[in-house]
């Protein structure tokens, strides 16, 4: 549906459509971008609050599922840890 409407749809563009615009109003000053840091502090929480999400159920039924369960967290966990480690190395965390 996307490519139909953008292949079939209305296309008459002119200044005041392909003007940048901020909520509505017209852009005052210049425009700063973001440090990258913010999308990666940004992306490590989402990336530790998924691990939570998939630790919860393990937590919630230890009893029932066993030594199996029990090596497929610890397995979960240290992959999880080896990316913290390397996001570590790298400098990921650093704010300098």
């Amino acid at each position: 549906m996307l490519v139909l409407g953008a292949l079939l749809g209305p296309k008459k563009p002119s200044p005041t459509k392909l003007m940048p615009y901020e909520s509505g109003n017209d852009p005052a000053g210049e425009v700063h971008r973001l440090p990258v840091h913010f999308y990666v502090v940004a992306m490590l929480f989402i990336i530790f609050d998924v691990e939570v999400a998939f630790l919860w159920p393990y937590a919630v039924n230890a009893g029932a599922l066993g030594m199996a369960g029990f090596w497929a967290v610890t397995t979960f966990t240290l992959v999880v840890l080896a990316g913290f480690v390397y996001e570590w190395k790298k400098g990921v965390m650093k704010w300098d």
